[in-house]
């Protein structure tokens, strides 16, 4: 987190783009403009900005906005993190939701016209951008079926319902793409443990196919499962970003994107830290989950040890 934070100040500093003429406007004279990068601590050397900003960030002074007038980071990020969390919890609801039914209908049926199909669709869902697949949602179901209204958001205080429905295409949005992911490698592992050893000794002891399934191949076969799963967890908390603006939902994705065009560098600090955040969280969580499940890795650690 630390070297994103070191990382992502040092590019925005380089690149092209003065916040300060943004804030001001076109009509600001060259004097306004010095005394307003002096106000802002843009004409201080770049180490010290970051050591300050750090400083702030870990002590939890307010950090204040260039592009919203200075109002606080915190709040901005406050007010948009319900819709966010709200959107990847929805997200992977239906990964889960689509994934495990998909795989789970392809075992013992290889080559069959169920395993054409499910191929096809990870195939497609794999290639297709997430934002490519949200335009699709809007021409099809936005404008052909009218199911939705693109553009539309009810906040959440005012319909819980409503809220939900304007977030169900956004998820649905994200979740074909990580669902193909989740697919394919589930299938994969699913083939791998199916043709195991110990699969066809229990077959040979006369144990029923659903029973060895359900409790001996699942368990084996969602271990790298939980690793993927663990990386789209943290593709979808971060990697909202695109289909936020293409559904015009306002979470932290949208903010983001308005932070980079206005070069508001306090904002965008604190949202690059936040989603490294979640993806180091998650990540770890992913690991932990696998060695609950799984003993033997930490025992063969140790050996190794």
């Amino acid at each position: 987190m630390f070297l994103v934070s070191v990382f992502c100040f040092l590019v925005f500093s380089v690149i092209r783009g003065d916040p300060a003429s943004l804030m001001a406007g076109t009509e600001a004279s060259s004097e306004q403009l010095e005394a307003l990068r002096e106000e802002m601590g843009l004409n201080r050397n770049i180490s010290i900005r970051y050591i300050d900003w750090l400083f702030n960030f870990l002590s939890g002074n307010q950090l204040n906005s260039y592009r919203y007038r200075g109002e606080s980071v915190s709040l901005l990020i406050k007010q948009r993190l319900p819709v966010s969390f709200s959107l990847a919890l929805l997200s992977l609801f239906f990964i889960l939701l689509i994934s495990i039914p998909l795989s789970l209908l392809t075992v013992g049926r290889k080559g069959s016209y169920v395993d054409y199909i499910v191929n096809f669709f990870t195939a497609a869902g794999i290639s297709a951008p997430g934002f490519f697949i949200g335009l699709l949602f809007i021409w099809i179901f936005g404008f052909t079926f009218k199911l939705f209204v693109p553009g539309m958001y009810i906040d959440l205080k005012e319909n819980f319902f409503a809220f939900l429905g304007c977030l169900c295409f956004p998820a649905l949005a994200i979740a074909v793409p990580n669902s193909a992911v989740m697919v394919k490698f589930l299938r994969g592992s699913l083939f791998i443990e199916l043709n195991s050893d110990y699969v066809r000794t229990a077959k040979s002891k006369g144990a029923d196919s659903l029973y060895i399934l359900r409790r001996h191949v699942l368990k084996n076969a969602v271990i790298p499962a939980i690793t993927v799963f663990g990386m789209i967890i943290a593709d979808v908390f971060s990697g909202s970003i695109i289909i936020e603006n293409v559904f015009s939902v306002p979470g932290i994705g949208r903010l983001l994107i308005t932070a980079i065009g206005s070069r508001d560098y306090p904002l965008i600090q604190a949202l690059m830290v936040y989603i490294a955040f979640i993806v180091v969280i998650a990540n770890t969580l992913a690991d932990i989950a696998i060695l609950i499940i799984d003993p033997r890795i930490k025992l063969s650690n140790r050996e190794i040890q």
